[in-house]
């Protein structure tokens, strides 16, 4: 895609496009964080939160996705377009009591915080060694 293309389009077209190697459920209200946040009693969820305009965020996502190994029955992951939803990131970082960052990646279990990272330190293969501990 173009630059000029990029400048006609959406940030939420420009997101949906980044997502392509996991199963994403988009992340888009606060109402839906606290079900995220009650329903980690039943199994992992993971939140990557992502800013379409940082190129570091991209790169970060691509090799978060890139690395990725199915196992989608043992957790959900959560897409946060924090641009397009800078209430809920704000809702995350309150509720969760984490500082916000971007790209930033959160795991849940039981209501708890059980790892998150940003930047560079996201690691997909980290992620899903602390998710299969917890099946």
């Amino acid at each position: 895609m173009g630059f000029m293309d990029k400048l006609f389009k959406s940030q939420r077209d420009i997101a949906k496009e980044e997502m392509t190697g996991i199963r994403w459920e988009l992340l888009e209200s606060i109402d839906q964080l606290e079900n995220v946040i009650k329903n980690s009693t039943i199994k992992p969820k993971v939140i990557f939160k992502h800013s379409t305009r940082c190129g570091i965020s991209r790169m970060v996502l691509n090799q978060f996705e890139k690395g990725f190994e199915s196992n989608e029955d043992a957790v959900t992951f959560y897409f946060l377009d924090l641009l397009n939803y800078r209430e809920v990131s704000n809702a995350v970082a309150e509720k969760l009591n984490v500082r916000h960052q971007s790209p930033q990646v959160i795991i849940l279990y039981d209501k708890e915080i059980l790892h998150t990272e940003s930047h560079h330190g996201i690691d997909i293969k980290k992620v899903q060694q602390i998710v299969s501990n917890k099946k």
